[in-house]
């Protein structure tokens, strides 16, 4: 896979040939309501086939037939994506009416989707949605195909196609109950949830039965609510929660068995006064204490984000750095709370120093289980380093992710409700990109809706006016666009966002006068991707991505003469905890 685009066409002409791209990312199962094959909806088949799936068997597909799961879980939204997926809903909604499938066609089509449902249980989520428009390609009448696409696209992440296919199956079948509970899954997965509350509610209406869609219903009603209440109440910026904290008051009990931070004396005009520092010592010791399933002291934990975020604030919204002579820069992708393939990467590859740097490039929280530990060693490094490591944003460093994809969760269940306020805090602190060596542009997502951005519009824009992604502009590009094949922009596939071009590559590169633009954002089989004539890569650090999808991680290193070396690595066993394990109860 390395060096090769992984994108292909979907093999169906009921799309328009640039409109779909895809790339292998994981979605994670949610409560499975299998509604079998029939158009029946009685309450009592509802809630006899309406079955959870256990959290060890979160990333599962369903057995026999893995048409009947579903998924869950993605972004949040925008005026941008809202008409990226009405683009692509029109599109299949405007399709002109061909004649009924002859006996034959239907046979073969059924056989096909038969085929798909076995794929899709395998995992090779691609290959499935290439099966399944091969049957809609001979029976596009079939709401089944239809929904059953929407089932793996919602696996490969492409919300944006998967409430396209839902609304196609809507309208060939109203009465098909999976299709409204697909579209649910995928409007809940990119922080719709207004959208996903009135699906869940013709489910439920129709199946009152049932109670895993009853419990998600309620649970998707609580989220408007919260937001319409957040929205009523808003009186502007909050008072940061860093501040009110005296992390140097805290006193560490006699009981604590791990190391201790010291202190150095400070002199200053007003006088000497202790300051804490962080050393090797005590990172060896966190790794360690991590890795048999250890918390830090919450000292501790206010002590380092707090002193990262006072680094991150310090930086402008576009780091630029060059590496010097007989150093090394490592630059990984995607880490999303996979602590123990995090230590496997500086095992192998080095741990950061003064003449090794480090730069990761977001997503490092969310979804796996040790994403505390993950965030913690990171600000760490951080503080260790302060010009030797580095973090870029991600679209998971937000607090609407958060609140879905476990990291909140996480934090108050191992923490307090209070680290995930500080974290939240820090996380909108981040710097959005690095410049290295003037060379190569590093992003999380990827390029513009607009050719004219610029670095230096990059290098011009406050990022502390802007807590939060948001649902349009600058940031939110930077941190959510997909590349594609096609020249030219598209919708995203994702639903949120757009989806760039080589060519938009090549002026960007060209314009800024760039080697390439190095992106992350999702999952490559191979761990890496050189795209877009060689002006774009895509890395990801995360092997076997939510302990599911077999991909290698890869991390770039670069020395002085600015050539990429690529390494790869596989994931290592850890903990019997599963992905998604602090999740929000709609994800599960």
């Amino acid at each position: 896979m390395h060096g090769t685009p992984r994108y292909r066409a979907l093999l169906t002409s009921t799309y328009p040939p640039t409109t779909f791209v895809r790339s292998p990312v994981c979605v994670f199962e949610s409560n499975v309501m299998p509604l079998g094959e029939s158009e029946s909806t009685s309450a009592s088949t509802l809630d006899q086939l309406a079955n959870d799936f256990d959290k060890s068997n979160i990333m599962a597909p369903n057995t026999a037939d893995a048409s009947e799961t579903s998924v869950s879980d993605d972004t949040a939204t925008d005026n941008e994506s809202l008409s990226s997926i009405e683009e692509l809903t029109a599109a299949l909604l405007d399709s002109k009416a061909r004649p009924p499938s002859s006996q034959a066609d239907q046979e073969k089509a059924a056989k096909i989707k038969d085929e798909a449902n076995k794929i899709l249980a395998t995992g090779n989520y691609a290959l499935a949605v290439e099966l399944y428009s091969q049957a809609i390609e001979l029976d596009p009448e079939k709401e089944i195909y239809w929904a059953n696409r929407a089932q793996a696209f919602i696996k490969e992440e492409a919300y944006g196609a998967a409430i396209a296919d839902a609304t196609k199956a809507i309208d060939i079948n109203p009465n098909y109950i999976k299709s409204y509970y697909r579209r649910a899954l995928a409007y809940t997965a990119i922080l719709r949830p207004k959208d996903a509350l009135k699906d869940f509610n013709t489910v439920v209406q129709r199946a009152p039965a049932d109670k895993s869609a009853r419990a998600k219903r309620d649970e998707c009603q609580k989220i408007v609510r919260r937001l319409v209440f957040e929205a009523a109440i808003e009186v502007g910026e909050e008072p940061s929660i860093a501040d009110s904290i005296d992390y140097e008051a805290m006193v560490v009990e006699d009981s604590y068995d791990g190391a201790r931070l010291e202190s150095k004396t400070l002199k200053t005009v007003n006088g000497k006064y202790p300051k804490l520092e962080m050393s090797l010592e005590f990172i060896q010791d966190m790794i360690e204490r991590f890795k048999t399933g250890k918390r830090l002291h919450r000292k501790y934990v206010f002590t380092i984000i707090i002193e990262a975020m006072k680094l991150f604030k310090t930086e402008p919204t576009m780091v630029e750095v060059d590496i010097e002579e007989g150093e090394t820069m490592s630059v990984c992708g995607d880490t999303h709370g996979q602590f123990f393939d995090l230590i496997e990467l500086f095992r192998f590859n080095g741990y950061p120093s003064e003449t090794h740097s480090y730069l990761f490039n977001g997503d490092f929280v969310d979804r796996g289980s040790w994403s505390t530990e993950n965030a913690l060693l990171l600000f760490a490094y951080k503080w260790m380093y302060p010009k030797k490591f580095f973090l870029n944003r991600g679209n998971h460093e937000a607090d609407e992710m958060n609140k879905v994809y476990g990291f909140e969760g996480e934090c108050k269940a191992k923490y307090s409700e209070k680290a995930f306020k500080v974290f939240s805090e820090s996380f909108s602190t981040l710097p959005l990109a690095t410049l290295v060596g003037k060379n190569y542009f590093v992003l999380h997502g990827g390029l513009f809706s607009d050719d004219k951005v610029t670095l230096d519009d990059v290098r011009k824009f406050d990022r502390f006016r802007q807590k939060q992604p948001g649902q349009n502009g600058l940031m939110m590009e930077m941190l959510w666009t997909d590349p594609q094949p096609q020249p030219g922009r598209g919708p995203s596939k994702r639903g949120v966002g757009l989806q760039f071009g080589p060519d938009v590559t090549k002026r960007f590169c060209e314009n800024n006068r760039l080697m390439a633009v190095i992106r992350s954002h999702e999952v490559r089989m191979g761990g890496y991707e050189i795209e877009h004539g060689g002006r774009l890569i895509t890395v990801f650090s995360a092997p076997n991505y939510c302990d599911s999808q077999g991909n290698k991680g890869a991390v770039i290193n670069i020395k002085n003469d600015y050539e990429l070396n690529f390494q790869t690595y596989d994931a290592v066993p850890h903990p019997d905890i599963k992905p998604m394990a602090y999740a929000s109860n709609l994800m599960m």
